[in-house]
């Protein structure tokens, strides 16, 4: 069975009911922004383009830039795309906002590709050190992806090669302050799935629980289905 990209914290999480598990690490919730659960933040992202060194990174510490990641099957151009109908699946599902910005030294998330390649794709939360309430504020997160491995984009039955959306949506749920619920059922289950294409339930309930519904988007917040074959409008 492929195994969806793990996080290497050897750290307990919470246990959220409902299908979602809160990433804990030392001992505190993490989300970015107020240190208040259910409360919305805006965050920022960015792609390596240079070698970046995060020397006191767990996983991401030697990123190498986003368009080492390119291939026949995965332009810069798509890559992109992809990236930001990844960050809208979120968006769209809680009190986030996401904006890219140019410079990955300005930016609260990073993106590359790993500077040694290994597994499939990993991310690395780092955080600020005064706690309130049991929750620390993120100060950074990293997302690095295989450069070795082959991508793709869209479900296609082959689950050896992984949907790169899919992929980020879920690296993202990391960086955000997720963590995996068990082996399957969400899409922030650590085994990798083609058998949805939607935030399920449990999914929907973490990143609410964090950052509370989206202000205006006027729907109930059970049941709130974000399809992750959205297409990119480009914005």
């Amino acid at each position: 069975m492929a195994g969806l990209l793990p996080l290497a914290f050897p750290l307990p999480a919470y246990d959220g009911e409902g299908g979602y598990r809160l990433l804990q690490l030392s001992g505190y919730k993490v989300k970015w922004g107020e240190q208040e659960l259910g409360v919305g933040a805006s965050v920022s992202y960015a792609f390596a383009e240079e070698d970046l060194r995060f020397d006191d990174a767990r996983n991401c510490r030697e990123m190498a830039p986003i368009s080492t990641l390119s291939g026949h099957s995965l332009s810069k151009e798509t890559l992109v795309s992809e990236t930001a109908a990844a960050f809208r699946v979120w968006e769209h599902a809680s009190g986030l906002s996401f904006q890219e910005v140019g410079d990955a030294r300005d930016a609260d998330i990073v993106i590359g590709a790993q500077g040694r390649p290994r597994g499939w794709a990993f991310t690395n939360v780092s955080y600020a050190s005064d706690p309130k309430g049991g929750v620390r504020a993120i100060d950074q997160a990293l997302v690095c992806l295989n450069p070795e491995r082959e991508w793709k984009v869209g479900f296609d039955g082959d689950k050896d090669v992984y949907d790169i959306r899919y992929t980020l949506i879920h690296e993202i749920g990391h960086a955000i302050g997720l963590d995996h619920p068990g082996p399957s059922g969400q899409v922030m289950a650590f085994r990798y799935t083609e058998a949805f294409n939607e935030l399920q339930p449990g999914d929907l309930r973490g990143v609410q629980r964090l950052y509370g519904r989206r202000a205006d988007d006027g729907e109930p917040a059970d049941g709130f289905a974000i399809r992750l074959s959205e297409k990119s409008t480009g914005e």
